[in-house]
């Protein structure tokens, strides 16, 4: 008998396999044609179209929402598909403002903070800017930039009113209204060289009221109107700043400041005077029209400055995608979608509540 002995079992314990990682889902089809900027605020919806090589501006309008953010949103979209032809394979696209937030995820897009938005367009366009001041139609907000001691670099600084309405476009509307002068005429409504009266900025009811008073007492409107003006410069000037001094230049941007000639006069004419109160030092024979100034794309600069945030992020984010399109974790949709999609409000689409 022979023993037949084999080799001898080895036990080879468990071996670990690592888990292999899905890589990211890329688009489908999806090349970067535009960037598509939208500021939706208060009272307005303001968009631009972006060249995505080119870097220019190929689309833009501002319009009043009555109070219908969505719908106007909607009726942007479709007009830029339309004219510019932005479509989910080649369009990223960027949203700012009060009603942004709830926008942003039903149509892929990437939500921006409107101060993070407006110091990027402010840094890109005006690099000499020290100070800019935002009037919106429900909120103001006051950006003071300061050279950081240690980088070098700038800071900003910035005050935000989104809480009350004083201050802000929705008085000059509301008191508008009562004194009913034409919107051409508001717009060239002076400041200069008007007898000013005793109206208070911190609130818009105690604007009213003031207004109310001195309305039966024989006050033309146009000086009922530059007094308001004033009151709502000295208001932010006063209480936005929060003890920093505005220093030039100053840009000054929103949609008052833009379209209302008396706006700007009465920022250029109160500024200064705390400059000279905090002995700020300004160019020899410069004019406050040269160190205030209003571009001319002033409405849009939150929407700019959104794209401006876009571009330094992945290629997967904020990418378009049209209402009732699917996620990119979803099947990619080969097939047109119902024309009653691109009809039906956002808030009577069935596939909201999923979204």
């Amino acid at each position: 008998m022979h023993d037949h002995k084999g080799p001898a079992l080895i036990q080879i314990s468990g071996i670990e396999t690592k888990p292999v990682q899905p890589k990211p889902q890329k688009p489908y089809d999806h090349v970067t044609n535009f960037f598509v900027g939208l500021d939706v605020g208060s009272t307005t919806v303001k968009a631009i179209v972006v060249d995505a090589s080119t870097d220019q501006i190929l689309w833009q309008d501002y319009q009043r929402h009555e109070t219908k953010q969505p719908e106007k949103t909607l009726e942007f979209l479709k007009r830029m598909e339309a004219e510019i032809g932005i479509a989910p394979n080649n369009s990223r696209m960027f949203i700012t403002g009060s009603g942004g937030a709830s926008i942003a995820p039903l149509l892929g897009a990437k939500f921006v903070q409107e101060v993070t938005a407006v110091s990027l367009a402010v840094e890109k366009l005006h690099p000499e800017v020290n100070s800019v001041i935002e009037l919106g139609g429900q909120d103001a907000k006051i950006i003071v930039f300061k050279e950081d001691e240690n980088t070098g670099r700038k800071k900003k600084i910035p005050s935000m009113n989104d809480k009350c309405a004083g201050g802000t476009g929705a008085v000059i509307d509301k008191i508008n209204a009562k004194l009913k002068i034409p919107p051409d005429q508001l717009c060239d409504q002076g400041y200069h060289g008007i007898k000013l009266h005793p109206v208070a900025g911190k609130c818009g009811v105690f604007a009213e009221t003031d207004i109310n008073g001195l309305q039966k007492q024989g006050i033309p409107p146009d000086q009922l109107m530059a007094s308001l003006f004033d009151a709502i410069v000295l208001q932010n000037l006063s209480v936005l700043t929060r003890g920093h001094t505005m220093r030039p230049h100053v840009l000054l941007l929103g949609g008052p400041n833009s379209f209302i000639r008396g706006m700007k006069e009465a920022w250029q004419y109160n500024i200064p005077k705390t400059w000279e109160e905090r002995k700020v030092p300004i160019p020899d024979g410069a004019k406050p029209e040269e160190l205030i100034k209003v571009p001319g794309n002033a409405q849009y600069f939150a929407a700019i400055g959104a794209v401006e945030f876009g571009k330094d992020e992945e290629e997967e984010v904020g990418r378009y995608r049209r209402i009732g399109e699917p996620r990119l974790s979803e099947p990619a949709r080969r097939t047109p979608l119902p024309a009653w999609s691109y009809t039906t409000p956002f808030l009577n689409y069935p596939k909201m509540q999923q979204l």
